[in-house]
């Protein structure tokens, strides 16, 4: 193995932490900073392709998706004429975009984390390098959770002590991008426990690790976030009984109600806003740019007049003002609603792209979860459940509009990919060993009753 075949990894896995600390990359400079490092590692991986003698890539289809995004965004600003004389100007090329520069912004974010995608499929090629990033997750998520938990009480307003936003939690500038993280976070090591991949010893450190990232969520008050979480759960259950017994279901069950008490509980002890709390509100807001009925109301009339190519690829702003019948004077940025969104943007071919994207998932994931291997089917198992809370998500929020959410997305999605292959290095299985050790244990009882 190469210099550049592991300082790939070791990028990949900084992406996922880095990203996120960095108020969740939405910042022009970070946004900059994650293109070169990805510039960089396509550099690298140029020069492991050629000290190696092999050109090291996935054949993966659900990478082709993201990459449609980017090729359609190029479509959307590709001039055909001009538009009538406007005030005096002149010469401006007809586009199928309404922001051009901003729907080419967009191709070039679609490019870099399709390239993302591409490596983590390619480089995310054993056994080990699949539970190392597993644990990256784990071990990130709670201590983060852990701190932004700290944060809420001791600078609630303030990221880091430093930066005011009207409502961070952790890292991120909105409480909604927070909860959406967590959930992939969680998933991992609420998948490896459902299935049994955990050993007995680990449990209590994974409960515990659970519990924090969970708490978290509902102190972030977020409600799609809440909302997402338990759809979640209710597909790890699906997911993880269906072909065992009544006991087991029940297990599984308890095992989900004493975590959402122990989440619960541990809210209403650290005390403040919740999810709860904030169901006992309305919908509708006095603030526009969170009135999610409007919004959705008038998203439906800008789709139907951008059909059916769409307004362009980041250029929904633009598309929202003209059917908007406020009085203008707060822009809507975001359709809090991403399928409504991506019709609105990418019209018939952005809906076509992300229906095959999901299609895609839909397929690796059935394939996995019939996975013999027990950590394996855990990884595929968590990681679904985690894509699945992001999709419930997205129709309260726009959250994978956030760069470091749709990394820890995408490399869950590789993780997936990379779990249905079986490695050289796989290990037995934990639960194995254990089952192994109860039989003998019990063999050598009986021999000494025996004699």
């Amino acid at each position: 193995m190469t210099v550049a075949n592991k300082t790939i990894f070791f990028l990949l896995c900084a992406c996922v932490v880095v990203s996120t600390l960095a108020y969740g990359t939405v910042h022009q400079p970070t946004i900059a900073l994650f293109y070169f490092v990805v510039a960089g590692m396509l550099v690298i991986w140029a020069v492991d392709s050629f000290t190696s003698g092999t050109i090291k890539f996935s054949k993966s289809l659900i990478q082709v998706p993201v990459y449609l995004a980017a090729v359609y965004a190029v479509i959307q600003i590709i001039p055909f004429g001009s538009v009538a004389d406007t005030a005096g100007l002149s010469g401006i090329p007809r586009t199928i975009s309404l922001a051009p520069f901003a729907t080419e912004a967009t191709g070039l974010h679609f490019a870099a984390l399709g390239i993302y995608l591409s490596l983590a499929l390619a480089y995310i090629d054993s056994a080990a390098r699949l539970k190392r990033m597993a644990n990256v997750i784990i071990i990130f998520g709670a201590v983060f959770a852990f701190f932004a938990i700290l944060q809420s009480v001791l600078s609630p307003t303030k990221i880091y002590g430093i930066f005011e936003r009207p409502s961070p939690f952790g890292s991120f500038v909105n409480r909604h991008n927070f909860a959406a993280y967590i959930e992939m976070t969680v998933s991992i090591p609420l998948g490896l426990l459902f299935v049994g991949a955990v050993a007995r010893d680990k449990k209590l450190l994974y409960i515990t690790g659970i519990t924090l990232m969970c708490v978290a969520l509902l102190l972030s008050g977020s409600r799609g976030g809440f909302i997402a979480l338990m759809a979640e759960l209710i597909l790890l259950i699906f997911l993880t009984t269906r072909s065992h017994g009544a006991r087991k279901i029940a297990l599984r069950v308890a095992l989900s109600l004493l975590l959402i008490g122990a989440v619960i509980a541990g809210a209403f002890f650290v005390g403040g806003e919740t999810s709860l709390s904030r169901f006992a509100e309305t919908a509708a807001s006095k603030d526009i740019t969170t009135n999610r009925t409007h919004i959705w109301a008038v998203t439906l009339k800008a789709i139907a007049g951008n059909m059916p190519f769409g307004a362009g690829l980041g250029a929904f702003a633009q598309a929202y003002t003209p059917y908007d019948d406020f009085n203008g004077l707060e822009r809507v940025e975001q359709a809090h609603n991403d399928y409504l969104q991506v019709l609105a943007d990418g019209g018939v071919p952005g809906a076509l792209i992300g229906l095959a994207f999901v299609f895609l998932l839909y397929q690796a994931a059935r394939k996995g979860i019939a996975e013999h291997n027990m950590y394996r089917r855990g990884i595929v198992i968590g990681s679904l459940s985690g894509i699945f809370a992001i999709l419930i998500h997205s129709i309260f929020d726009f959250v994978l509009h956030t760069t470091a959410i749709s990394i820890l997305f995408l490399t869950l999605t590789a993780m997936l990919s990379a779990a249905l292959r079986k490695y050289p290095d796989d290990e037995t299985d934990p639960g194995h060993h254990e089952h192994r050790k109860r039989r003998s244990s019990s063999k050598v009882a009986a021999f000494s009753r025996d004699r």
